[in-house]
């Protein structure tokens, strides 16, 4: 049955993607501004159009349906789910005002989980019932491995590609990584919708069966992927400059043709977990590739200081977005 309740939790949900392209623009277009490839403008334009064409390509939603099942489905209630997106939007708008790149991805899951748990508990029901627990620890120790899986590749695909072109003459070789940097800064972006808006899939297809509208286990209806993708290249449009800024110059100077490695990284990286159904976080998996980068240089191109407290920030998200979620939904059982 639709209720007003269902229509918020969908809405929200949007505005969740909406937000996730906006804080996540800089994933996508940092590189490519920094490098002066393309104006912002013309980042965000380009950006945006690979974030919507995945609805195209995609039609296996792996990712939705490993977070769709995060909260067993027992304790998946509408208020669960507004705690949990509320939360993870207080979460993305906290950090994109003090200009952190932190994880959307882990944001929404750590509200949705908070949320879930704090319901199980108000059931009588132990915290760790609430959960499936393997595809938590499958989210955790990617939280480790996306980013270093970007590092490591990033640092071996700029070796080799600094070997190809050593006999190359520099205004060449600028010229068309250059042109290379279109193309890797698509498919980052294509990755990115691909991955990023699955999440939020899998949100609004589990708020449709808690209330009923469909049957569990039922064919995601085919609006769902649509208005997603839809929103969150509307909220990469929106840009993120803040974040850009941080990702683009402040981690490690970078020149197209690192700014080539690092978006191809990030991209075979995103593919190969969302292959695998791995809700990943873009922003960590981007940063290992910047960093892996910079480290081909020197370990003193990269910014530690600030890497460090990149890392803090991805260390806190879940945590404090459970925290937020369980706060929230508490307040909503004391209301009423």
């Amino acid at each position: 049955m639709v209720t007003s309740s269902l229509v918020i939790v969908v809405c929200l949900a949007l505005i969740f993607d909406y937000t996730n392209g906006f804080h996540d623009a800089a994933n996508s277009i940092a590189t490519i501004v920094s490098t002066k490839v393309l104006t912002p403008f013309q980042a965000v334009l380009w950006a945006a159009a690979f974030n919507f064409i995945v609805f195209f390509f995609i039609k296996d939603h792996k990712v939705a349906n490993t977070v769709s099942k995060i909260v067993v489905e027992h304790f998946v209630t509408i208020p669960v789910l507004l705690a949990g997106l509320i939360a993870a939007i207080s979460w993305n708008l906290i950090t994109w005002w003090f200009g952190i790149p932190s994880s959307s991805s882990h944001t929404l899951i750590g509200g949705f989980a908070g949320a879930g748990i704090t319901n199980a508990l108000y059931m009588g029901s132990t915290a760790l019932s609430a959960v499936n627990m393997a595809y938590i620890l499958k989210i955790i120790a990617y939280i480790v491995l996306a980013p270093f899986m970007g590092l490591i590749i990033a640092y071996f695909v700029t070796i080799v590609v600094l070997h190809l072109s050593k006999n190359s003459r520099p205004a060449t070789a600028e010229k068309w990584f250059k042109r290379m940097q279109l193309v890797s800064s698509a498919a980052l972006s294509f990755a990115h919708g691909g991955n990023d808006a699955q999440k939020v899939m899998g949100i609004i297809y589990v708020a449709l069966i808690a209330s009923k509208v469909i049957p569990s286990g039922s064919h995601m209806p085919d609006w769902i992927p649509l208005a997603c993708y839809s929103a969150i290249a509307l909220g990469t449009l929106s840009g993120g400059w803040k974040i850009v800024k941080t990702m683009g110059s402040r981690i490690t100077k970078i020149t197209p043709l690192e700014g080539v490695s690092a978006e191809t990284a990030g991209a075979i990286t995103l593919f190969f977990t969302e292959h695998f159904g791995i809700p990943v976080s873009t922003t960590h998996t981007i940063t290992g590739s910047i960093i892996g980068v910079g480290l081909t240089k020197r370990l003193s191109a990269v910014r530690w200081g600030l890497t460090i407290n990149i890392i803090w920030a991805w260390i806190i998200t879940i945590p404090v977005s459970g925290l937020i979620a369980a706060g929230v939904f508490a307040l909503m059982k004391a209301i009423g």
